[in-house]
């Protein structure tokens, strides 16, 4: 089942909370060193995909493996293979950065000089030296959910499973996140990430994952993604309204199998083009020929946003407002650090 080439591999994994069916035959595989994001609509099976994963919860069928190992034949081997951050931040808010991460390498067994090496080597790289001696209560949020992460990497997993990272933080919380999940997959670490937050996935992901319903929609690349569901529009926006007639002429030459859509109010020509730059660069000569004054013109392409919408039918994922989730509400909830 398993190869050396991905870290995290699942086959037809089911799971059922009373009527309630979570997973209904979910495949997946992660290669090694890469982060993959995992989609869906709330409920759509995410959570519940992590804690299998993770060796919190069991599967009713199916077959998993992480860092090549089986979940369900040695899930005691799995555990020292990975780290795992929850929704919510699993450090004490009362000690330091510092007294926590020595608290969980004592946790993880290490012995005193380890556990201090590590510390000390994980405040730096998450940045958190400076302020390594002062409580976790004056913390922002994106410095506790650096700090969350460093102690999920107390034994340099394999795999770190992030279930939604960044829920709660402002901008500048998630882009500290972000830096720092960047920084773990540059030395090797491989991230199965759940978000809500469809441009945490465009920026993170080395490829996609949607499910709904349990199952599998598509995988591919963010940008894949996005090809599939149109690919390139072109727009022009003009100063006069008396030229919207001649762009859409214009642009037709170029559109690709469909005609051109115009917005009246906002003076806005618009098409599907293939070779978008050619498009791009023909339509601005010709209007430029003609006199026509451009108040804008370019590219646009899919958002990640309106691929999600189209492949689950318009039920976008609703950012998680109480640490519950659907999921839990079915299950039981399971805790959000392994030790």
């Amino acid at each position: 089942m398993g190869s050396s080439e991905y870290s995290v591999v699942a086959e037809g994994l089911r799971k059922r909370y009373g009527d309630k069916v979570a997973l209904d035959g979910l495949d997946l595989q992660v290669r090694r060193g890469t982060v993959c994001g995992l989609l869906g609509p709330n409920g759509a099976g995410k959570t519940t995909s992590v804690r299998i994963l993770a060796t919190l919860l069991r599967a009713d069928g199916g077959r998993a493996e992480v860092g090549g190992v089986d979940v369900r034949a040695r899930p005691d081997l799995v555990r020292r293979r990975i780290g795992l951050t929850g929704q919510n931040a699993a450090v004490d808010e009362i000690l330091s950065a510092r007294q926590n991460l020595r608290m969980f390498a004592r946790l993880f067994h290490l012995d005193h000089a380890t556990a201090r090496r590590r510390t000390e080597e994980l405040l730096e790289q998450f940045d958190l030296t400076e302020s390594a001696d002062k409580q976790v209560k004056g913390f922002s949020g994106g410095m506790r959910r650096r700090l969350d992460l460093a102690a999920s990497m107390i034994l340099a997993p394999e795999v770190l499973f992030l279930d939604e990272p960044t829920t709660g933080l402002d901008p500048r919380g998630r882009s500290e996140v972000w830096d720092a999940v960047r920084a773990l997959t540059a030395e090797g670490t491989t991230v199965l990430l759940t978000t809500h937050y469809l441009d945490e996935a465009d920026k993170l992901s080395d490829r996609i994952a949607v499910i709904d319903q349990g199952r599998n929609i598509t995988e591919d690349t963010p940008a894949g993604l996005k090809r599939a569901v149109g690919g390139d529009r072109l727009e022009v926006v003009v100063s006069d309204p008396s030229d919207v007639p001649l762009v859409v002429r214009t642009m037709a030459r170029v559109a690709r199998g469909v005609g051109p859509e115009t917005d009246e109010a906002e003076l806005r020509v618009h098409a599907p083009v293939d070779d978008g730059v050619a498009a791009l660069t023909a339509v601005a000569k010709q209007l430029e020929e003609a006199g026509v004054s451009v108040a804008d013109i370019g590219l646009r392409r899919p958002t990640l946003d309106e691929v999600f919408l189209r492949l689950t039918g318009g039920r976008a994922d609703e950012p998680a407002t109480t640490p519950a989730t659907t999921e839990d509400a079915a299950g039981e909830r399971s805790k959000e650090r392994i030790v």
